[in-house]
């Protein structure tokens, strides 16, 4: 098993993905901005007094970057799960994927590629809107890599996601209880200190959490955080090495 092979074959399982996201670009890119703009609003100008945990920038370029890690998160889940979840229960077609003489690895890969590239679209639209509000934000290859790194980890716990829902509403229901809490709670929207010590211990462990301390920092050029990183390719690789299971053992 080369890792040519088995990119090659990716890119084969996202080619139908990737045909649709070239015609419908515009739309994905005004659909992934809508939900971003309105934390920015709300949040940003409608509650400016918002926790930066004693960092010396304005509200608005502290929390920037946050909304930024919300999109890789729900752009990088919705958009796998939910195709996984249609193309299993209803279209049966993933099965027919599952049969093909295509290495289990391809097929996770290629079914988080248009994940990922929502993720990154979205958030590259959201920072050209946060360089124009903030002189404190600065565009690098190191924040781009970041957010490719974040979108491509919600996108294999997407396809995590798809596979062990069982119909709509569980997708939902799972939907519910990872995606939401840490939408407003993983360091986003305000310090983690902000919140009790037990409550912020337990914030650490959630993957956004290291999400958005990469790309605030890489955004505000403060100091690497390292352990951040590691953390969230031990979230990337523990996805991946879940899904290959689901698959391989057909538990899903």
């Amino acid at each position: 098993m080369r890792p040519y092979n088995i990119f090659s074959e990716a890119l084969r399982v996202a080619y139908g993905d990737l045909c649709f996201f070239r015609r419908n670009i515009i739309q994905i890119i005004i659909s992934s901005l809508i939900g971003p703009l309105l934390y920015l609003i709300a949040f940003g100008y409608g509650m400016r007094s918002g926790s930066t945990g004693g960092a010396d920038v304005s509200y608005i370029s502290y929390i920037v970057p946050g909304i930024v890690a919300i999109t890789t998160l729900t752009a990088g889940f919705a958009s796998t799960s939910q195709k996984i979840l249609i193309q299993r229960l209803f279209y049966t077609s993933f099965d027919e994927l599952i049969l093909s003489p295509m290495h289990t690895p391809s097929i996770i890969l290629g079914k988080s590629i248009i994940g990922m590239l929502k993720g990154l679209v979205g958030s590259v639209a959201m920072l050209i809107l946060g360089v124009a509000l903030s002189d404190t934000l600065f565009i690098t290859p190191a924040l781009i890599a970041c957010i490719i790194l974040a979108s491509f980890t919600f996108s294999l716990m997407g396809v995590m996601a798809g596979l062990l829902a069982n119909s709509s509403p569980t997708l939902t229901m799972l939907s519910s209880i990872l995606i939401t809490p840490m939408t407003f709670l993983c360091g986003t929207l305000f310090a983690v200190s902000a919140l009790p010590e037990l409550f912020a211990m337990i914030i650490w462990v959630l993957p956004l959490t290291h999400a958005s301390e990469l790309i605030r920092s890489t955004a505000l050029g403060w100091s690497f955080p390292w352990w951040s990183l590691l953390t969230l390719l031990a979230y990337a690789a523990g996805f991946f090495l879940i899904n290959c299971k689901l698959i391989k053992e057909k538990l899903y």
